[in-house]
């Protein structure tokens, strides 16, 4: 019963976030149980592009660290906000959204070459946090109980949680960057005098990913509880 109850709930996730923290703490659990070490997944220009580990491209964007605080923060966050998003303006578009993971991971590669972080992994989640904050401005959070302020300072906040965790903002910065791009060229610009659609997803993403139906007996997470714990709950002003 235990088992089908956890099936039918993992099966209601949308798919790309589904595939996301999947593969995330899959190799989470891969590298606890010693089948692989973090060495084998970093990212190391020099062996991608001198010795061919293509593959680094991709897992240095799945793994959040050891079993932890910071891995389930992470996880949580990753979790809501890109279910949000593909549940929120990207529903019934998968192909627009994956398209959005092929943008931001490719741009924050090329960046990547230009900063020492061996780890995307959270500079991503805080990628898909800025769309998703900018997307929904007049959502208000509250952290932990102390903040309350509405959505699009929501980056900002967490960038100041890591500052005084004495984490590195080098990887905040990097997703805030990445993310304002991405909302700048999709949201901000096409909509300027003489502005235009820049970012165009490739009709193969959209043969592949998109549904052209509703389905009736879906029932997505409400966006009026963003976050969904005590650290990224809110609700809509007025509400």
């Amino acid at each position: 019963m235990a088992y089908q109850t956890f099936r039918q709930e993992y099966l209601q996730v949308p798919p790309v976030t589904r595939a996301y923290t999947t593969a995330c703490v899959l190799t989470t659990a891969a590298v606890q149980l010693e089948l692989i070490t973090p060495f084998q997944l970093y990212f190391n220009p020099e062996l991608i592009f001198k010795h061919f580990q293509v593959w680094r491209l991709i897992t240095n964007y799945l793994f959040f660290g050891p079993v932890g605080f910071n891995f389930l923060f992470n996880m949580i966050f990753l979790y809501r906000y890109c279910r949000m998003l593909e549940e929120g303006s990207f529903r019934f578009f998968f192909s627009d959204f994956v398209f959005m993971f092929l943008f931001g991971g490719l741009l924050m590669t090329v960046f990547g070459l230009f900063v020492n972080l061996v780890f995307l992994g959270q500079a991503f989640t805080i990628m898909l946090v800025y769309v998703w904050s900018r997307r929904n401005p007049y959502v208000r959070m509250n952290f932990f109980g102390l903040l309350i302020f509405q959505a699009p300072f929501l980056p900002w906040v967490l960038m100041g949680f890591s500052l005084l965790l004495g984490n590195s903002i080098i990887v905040d910065l990097l997703g805030i960057a990445v993310g304002h791009i991405y909302f700048f060229l999709e949201d901000v610009f096409p909509n300027q005098p003489g502005g235009r659609r820049l970012l165009r997803t490739p009709s193969v993403l959209k043969a592949i990913f998109d549904t052209p139906e509703d389905d009736p007996n879906y029932n997505p997470l409400p966006e009026e509880r963003p976050g969904g714990f005590a650290w990224g709950e809110g609700q809509r002003l007025g509400g």
